[in-house]
């Protein structure tokens, strides 16, 4: 979404959504060369090691000559990282103009291995992947329970209209509260950078339709679900966060942006490297595990990744705050899940590849990038041999 969070402007989606589907639509790109060393990944103590991209059923010479195409500055792509059955098989970067999610002004950035990156609305993924590890842990009960029922304190909300609003209501993004975001004039989620209860402002919003069945971008419920996750945990969402994801996944530099009160910024403002994006990833493919431990439960997992509402974005379903949708890989019809940032974020997943792709960039509130990096993404799937 423009500036913030988003997948795509929402007062841009129909001039950008024939966009979108032409560039989905786009065939691999071929005929490029670059040099064999560029995508050869680092080994820094991470956890990760590599593996020979031919020996793991790429065709490596036209994978490098993608990506050689995909980093030639011409839609200001910052990383790409690609790891298969738990391995590194290429990893590129490239210096580029980059903004925090404060700035105002892009300035260029020499981006590497060990640099953090903004993930934008990426975070709203983990905050799903958090929640999933709460439950598991008991302090919040089942996907049916109110949200108001967490606000006891403010029960002039407790209308019967927002009664029906539930957690998985929010999940889904089909709360039915009114939200604008990403769009010209004013935009809801901008509002949450400096509203004093976040939560107030999203759950005080017009009723607009019934919860549950039509999905509508709202980052305000992401806020909602990491203050719930908070309260219900009695914890801070970086320090849960730090202890219940990052930690076991041995992702050691990590920054959540805050808004202007100190509170991290659940639904945009989480910082990472693309190296440990890609472990969220492999996380996905693996259940819930990484190397032996069962860091998220694996039935969420799951159930995260189904889809359950149609976006209405091209052929786009949504899940748990996890994008869904289809890829052809040699005349095959395969399934990925992903979670999407502002500017060109992404982590994809490809169960049956068992192979996780990340890209970042620093095109934020630019239409065109969100289908460009799809078809990239797309690309880089048709390298897949076997």
């Amino acid at each position: 979404m423009a500036s913030r969070s988003c997948f795509l402007p929402r007062r841009a989606l129909a001039a950008s959504l024939r966009l979108l589907v032409l560039a989905w639509a786009l065939p691999p790109l071929s005929g490029q060369t670059a040099d064999s060393r560029f995508a050869v990944p680092a080994i820094i103590g991470d956890g990760w090691d590599r593996a020979d991209l031919a020996a793991s059923g790429m065709d490596a010479t036209r994978l490098r000559a993608l990506l050689g195409t995909m980093m030639d500055g011409r839609t200001n792509i910052h990383s790409v990282v690609i790891e298969r059955h738990g391995h590194l098989l290429a990893e590129v970067y490239r210096k580029g103009k980059d903004r925090s999610v404060y700035s105002l002004f892009a300035s260029n950035r020499d981006f590497g291995p060990a640099g953090l990156h903004d993930t934008r609305s990426v975070s709203k993924s983990v905050v799903s992947l958090l929640i999933g590890i709460a439950r598991h842990q008991g302090k919040i009960g089942d996907l049916s329970t109110p949200v108001i029922d967490f606000y006891p304190e403010d029960a002039d909300l407790a209308t019967p209209e927002r009664k029906a609003i539930t957690l998985a209501d929010l999940l889904t993004m089909s709360s039915g509260l009114a939200w604008s975001e990403g769009g010209e004039g004013p935009d809801d989620e901008h509002r949450l950078y400096w509203k004093w209860s976040p939560y107030r402002y999203v759950l005080s919003r017009p009723i607009a339709g019934p919860p549950g069945r039509k999905w509508n971008y709202n980052g305000g419920g992401t806020a909602v679900l990491a203050d719930i996750l908070a309260r219900a945990t009695q914890t801070p969402l970086k320090d849960f966060a730090r202890k219940m994801l990052f930690e076991p996944l041995d992702i050691r530099e990590w920054e959540w942006m805050a808004d202007l009160h100190g509170r991290p910024l659940a639904f945009s403002g989480l910082r990472m490297r693309p190296r440990d994006m890609a472990k969220i990833g492999r996380l996905v493919l693996n259940h819930g595990q990484w190397q032996g431990q069962q860091i998220v439960p694996a039935d969420w997992i799951a159930a995260s990744m189904q889809p359950r509402l149609e976006t209405g974005i091209a052929d786009f379903q949504y899940g748990y705050q996890w994008w869904l949708g289809p890829v052809d890989w040699h005349g095959r019809n395969l399934r990925w899940s992903a979670a999407f940032g502002n500017g060109g974020q992404r982590i994809f997943v490809v169960p049956d590849l068992d192979m996780t792709v990340v890209i970042t960039a620093g095109a934020y509130g630019d239409p065109q990038i969100g289908p460009r990096v799809n078809a990239y993404f797309k690309d880089i799937i048709s390298t897949v041999q076997e």
